[in-house]
């Protein structure tokens, strides 16, 4: 069989190259073949030193193709040898890292939102970031189902980061509505995620200040709400001449719908298709219109209403005893007491982009239209009704981050925060005397002051830079000489004065010199 093998060779070479050159399937069936017949081959004959040209040969063939963790890391126990993979450093598409500079822009920003919800009289609630996916599906076309972040856990169960923070109040609301005082003013900062395109200001997640008041039907809830935006936008430095929001009633839309004979059922369907009017060309809104069943006219005359943009023009088609046009009008007359009528716009081209709002709806624009919708809410008295419970009057808005964050950074209104300003900065002249240092941080820290305590033994130039980086006023150094007298010395990095102090009068003598 030796000799026969040493003839053949050549020929059986050529064969299995020829096999492996033909069309993918077949060849992963050579392959395949290769393997088997290296299996069961007497062991002999898979000895014998002719054999080996085509055994190496066929276990190239083999492992073609084979890239898979498994094969790596059984390749590297046989070697010996480990293969790392270079670590990608920059976050996943869509997300963002928060170094501590930009930490301190987002924690201002959230100061701002946490500090106008209060003055409103808000309580601030939490939920899950993981909820149950049948939470977001539903059946109106709506984007957000497309975009949900959704997987199957480990039990078995469909779940999903949230895409908005809605859904889970309702939940909430509903899972002890029986002993929930109402009206529930409510508000949260929640991270919230979606798989879509990414544009300026648009990411695939973002946090969201969110404001909802439930168990009030009249518009003085949605009046509320937008004094609540209002007030944020003044007091970051930003105008009705930068900013104007957008009002309209889906009420009103649902007046003209039902009176183009429109059945109801398809009410939900077409306002999402409203929403897309800024994202897709007439033409392509037209079609996806038809698909729902409406016919042209009736298109035409949804489009052509939607361009109205005054409040007389749109009561002259939906009649004088309209209850949307009169909730419209109510919700403007408050906005004049309020002191935020400049602010309003009304447009019959809102309607917003989920299928829950019933009423009034809003959204945020920037008027030089260089950024997409800052914030947007509205209406959605029958939410609760579609999750199998009782209808309960509601009204909320959503606040994202991301735009509002580039549109102050582009008018130069957002803080730069280069230092973290800790006031104090406490060090030791060596390592015997850190002791000293460490108890007078502690006093300090006791009394409420933020201290940043050095913790190597550095140079004078050195631990200066260090307090100019960090933005401290105060240094307080412990050093020999000054420490055999049982004092410190207390340097106003400002006024580029210093004081011997003792530690017992340190926090009286800070107290002092950083209030005064």
């Amino acid at each position: 069989a030796a000799r026969l093998l040493v003839i053949l060779s050549p020929f059986l070479l050529e064969n299995i190259r020829a096999q492996v050159s033909r069309p993918v399937r077949s060849g992963k069936q050579m392959r395949s073949r290769l393997v088997r017949y290296m299996q069961h081959t007497r062991p002999t004959l898979r000895k014998n030193s002719v054999w080996n040209p085509l055994r190496s040969y066929a276990q190239d063939v083999a492992n073609q193709g084979r890239s898979s963790a498994a094969v790596k890391q059984d390749e590297a126990k046989r070697t010996g040898k480990q293969q790392t993979k270079k670590l990608d450093l920059t976050p996943p598409k869509g997300t963002r890292d928060f170094y501590p500079e930009k930490m301190r822009q987002r924690n201002w920003l959230f100061g701002k939102w946490r500090k106008i919800a209060t003055q409103f009289g808000f309580e601030e609630y939490d939920a899950p970031v993981l909820e149950s996916e049948d939470l977001y599906i539903r059946k109106a076309g709506e984007e957000v189902t497309q975009q949900l972040y959704n997987f199957e856990d480990k039990g078995g169960r469909r779940v999903s980061l949230r895409p908005e923070m809605t859904p889970s109040l309702a939940r909430m609301v509903m899972a002890k509505r029986r002993g929930l005082p109402l009206p529930l003013k409510w508000f949260s900062l929640p991270q919230c995620w979606r798989y879509e395109r990414m544009t300026r200001g648009r990411r695939r997640e973002h946090f969201q200040w969110n404001m909802d008041i439930w168990g009030v039907p009249s518009v003085t809830a949605e009046a509320e709400l937008l004094s609540a935006i209002t007030t944020f936008f003044s007091q970051v430095g930003l105008t009705s001449k930068d900013i104007g929001i957008k009002v309209n009633s889906r009420g009103a839309i649902k007046e003209i719908l039902t009176g183009l004979g429109v059945p109801e059922e398809k009410f939900a369907e077409t306002c999402v298709l409203v929403d897309k009017l800024e994202k897709l060309p007439r033409e392509k809104i037209e079609e996806e219109m038809q698909n729902i069943g409406l016919e042209m006219p009736v298109i035409n005359r949804i489009l052509e209403v939607l361009q109205i943009q005054d409040l007389d023009a749109m009561r002259k088609i939906v009649g004088e005893d309209s209850k949307a046009l009169s909730d419209l009008s109510q919700l403007f007359e408050l906005s004049e007491a309020y002191g935020m009528r400049d602010w309003l716009v009304f447009d019959a081209s809102v309607v917003r982009g989920l299928a829950y709002y019933t009423g009034i709806v809003f959204e945020g624009f920037d008027r030089a239209g260089e950024l997409r919708a800052i914030c947007g809410g509205g209406r959605y008295d029958k939410l609760l009704e579609t999750f199998g419970g009782e209808a309960l009057p509601a009204v909320g808005f959503g606040f994202g981050d991301a735009v509002i964050a580039e549109l102050l950074m582009s008018k130069d209104k957002m803080p730069t925060f280069a230092s973290p300003e800790f006031p104090i900065v406490v060090s030791a002249f060596d390592a015997s005397l850190h002791p000293v240092a460490a108890k007078a941080a502690s006093k300090l820290r006791e009394a409420g002051w933020s201290v940043d305590l050095i913790l190597e033994t550095k140079k004078v130039k050195q631990v200066l830079k260090h307090a100019e980086r960090v933005g401290a006023s105060h240094w307080v150094n412990v050093a020999p000489s000054e420490w055999e007298k049982g004092v410190v010395v207390v340097k106003d990095l400002d006024k580029r004065e210093q004081s011997e102090v003792s530690i017992d009068d340190l926090v009286s003598k800070l107290d002092d010199s950083l209030t005064g």
